[in-house]
This record gives C-alpha cells, sequence and structure tokens, in this order.
C-alpha cells in the first residue's frame, strides 16, 4: 500500500486558518482546509493527484471561467514542483479547457506532458446537459486526468540539460565517437540510434545500458575529462541511482487512455457536508472520482510504501 495524504482544498475566498477538520472513513481521513498550509509537511511524493476548481461554478468560490484558473493554481504547481523528484508522477484532473488554461504553467514548471487520459462517464451523464439548441454543442459527458511526469534536469556550467541531452553530451566530452556506444553496449547500432540520438526516436537507457555507457566512456575516453556520466563530479551515477531519475510507469494490459466508468453513485459516494459549511450539492464533491481510477493511476505510478 502506498502512503496516500489527501487534502481537500477550499477555493472559497480566503479567511483566517481554521483548526483542523476531518472527514473519517474506514482507514482513509480528508483533511479539510487549504491546501497550501499543508505542503511544508508533505513527503517526498511518488504521486500526486490533483482535483481542483475546474472553472465551470462547480463549488462556491469556483470561477465562472477557466481564464483565472493558471492565477489560482500557480501557488501549489509551486509547490508540487519544489517537493517533486523525478520519480514524481502528476495526475491533473479538469475540463479540456481547464486543463489548456493550466498545461503553460506546468510545463514552465519543469513538468513534463506524457497523455491526455479521458473520463467517459457514459449517456447516462446527459441528464440536465443536453440542451444543443441553446448551448450549440454535443452534450458532455467528459473529463480529462491528465499525465505528467517531473523530468530530471542535469546541470552543466550554466545551462540546465534534459536527460537526452546529457547523455549525448557526456559521451561527445569524453572524445569517443558516437558509433563507440555500441560496442559498450554490445549491440549493432541499437546505442547510438537510441540512446544517444539528437532527434525525436530517442529513448531512455535501461540500468544496464547506462552503466555500460558510462563504465566504457569512465576506461576509454579521456582522462582529463573524467569522471564521465557524473552529477556530483565525483563518481558516475549509478545504475541504482540512474533508476530513480524517471517516474515509474506500469500500464495493465488492455488499459487505455479512455476510461469508462459511470458518474460515482451508492455507497462509494460520500454524502452530505460538515457542520457549518455550505456546498452546492448534497454529496461531499461534485464530480467525486471512481476509486477504480484512483487505484488505477496509484497502481500505474508506484511501489510499496511510496506516498502519494
Amino acid at each position: 500500500m502506498a502512503q496516500v495524504q489527501a487534502l481537500l482544498s477550499d477555493p472559497s475566498p480566503r479567511q483566517a486558518p481554521e483548526a483542523h477538520q476531518e472527514y473519517a472513513r474506514g482507514p482513509v481521513s480528508i483533511r479539510f482546509g487549504l491546501a497550501e498550509n499543508h505542503y511544508a509537511d508533505w513527503p517526498e511524493p511518488t504521486c500526486i493527484v490533483a482535483d481542483g476548481p475546474y472553472g465551470v461554478i462547480g463549488f462556491p468560490g469556483d470561477a465562472h471561467t477557466p481564464a483565472s484558473l493558471a492565477d489560482w493554481y500557480e501557488p501549489h504547481v509551486k509547490a508540487w514542483s519544489e517537493r517533486a523528484t523525478p520519480e514524481t508522477t502528476l495526475w491533473f484532473w479538469n475540463t479540456e479547457a481547464g486543463w489548456a488554461a493550466v498545461h503553460p504553467l506546468l510545463i514552465a514548471n519543469g513538468w513534463e506532458y506524457r497523455c491526455c487520459n479521458i473520463w467517459d462517464k457514459g449517456l447516462g451523464h446527459i441528464a440536465g446537459n443536453a440542451n444543443t439548441r441553446t448551448l450549440r454543442k454535443y452534450p458532455v459527458v467528459t473529463e480529462v486526468c491528465v499525465h505528467y511526469v517531473k523530468a530530471a534536469q542535469f546541470k552543466v556550467g550554466g545551462a540546465t540539460l534534459s536527460m537526452q541531452a546529457w547523455l549525448r553530451h557526456e559521451w561527445k566530452r569524453s572524445g569517443l565517437p558516437l558509433r563507440l556506444a555500441n560496442a559498450a553496449c554490445g549491440t549493432l547500432n541499437a546505442a547510438t540510434r537510441k540512446y544517444l540520438t539528437a532527434d525525436h526516436l530517442w529513448y531512455y537507457p535501461p540500468q544496464e545500458a547506462f552503466a555500460k555507457l558510462a563504465a566504457y566512456a569512465n576506461r576509454h575516453g579521456n582522462p582529463q575529462g573524467r569522471p564521465y556520466f557524473s552529477m556530483d563530479g565525483k563518481s558516475p551515477v549509478s545504475a541504482r541511482k540512474w533508476a530513480k531519475l524517471r517516474a515509474k510507469f506500469k500500464c495493465e494490459l488492455g488499459v487505455t487512455n479512455v476510461w469508462r466508468e459511470p458518474q460515482v453513485s451508492g455507497a462509494e459516494r460520500i454524502q452530505g457536508a460538515r457542520s457549518g459549511m455550505k456546498y452546492k450539492f448534497r454529496s461531499l464533491h461534485g464530480s467525486q472520482k471512481p476509486l477504480k481510477f484512483i487505484d488505477r493511476i496509484i497502481r500505474a505510478s508506484t511501489d510499496k510504501d511510496d506516498a502519494v
């Protein structure tokens, strides 16, 4: 089981910080309050699941349009970025327009887009949302859960390089021709074509391949430039550390980026609101996410004892 910390942020106009209030359900507790007041207490997250405002007037304090979402999310994205590592995956829930508004902010803070997953709620979600003559559009039955990773960055001089650029830089710095990467990895041409290419066909070298590239460069490269493939200038990155410079991901057989599941109802739906709070909905969350989806993304991007 991964370690899960659930925060329910109240995006209504800011007031004095309230005492910790929690909603308990079995072994899980949801803490009510301002999420930004809790970021300092976060463990290093391997997985972040964000389901904040959509800009659809979905609850008291939500904006009327997605136009202001980037400003609202900015302090949150900065906090996520400061605490994330190259192993961290972000699952960002929103509407298509809301995601589009926040996407540039995520990119600017070092998040790398992987995939847009679509939640198809089915025809049963159309009720009350189908006056096409007035709305002039097809009925909306979807939300998106967008997959990002916190890509590793490498400091070289005054520049910041991507993993792809850094691998190529270090090999070229050794003075060895690119073709010898194949000999280093024991392949005919895959190492040069995949691991050291400068184009879009680049592949992440597995631990074994990276270790072979580093060992070969440090054994046969220009002695004056050693160590090669080092992040501290003292020793090459180990295979184990190399594996931790990429976010985890496991895809279950048959799962695609279209997730079909009706809106949450029945016993799974968390009903009611805590005393003293006024909500538009009788349920605790206007668009509660199916446990099936949360289970899926946690299994896909974490291992046992990771923090979510």
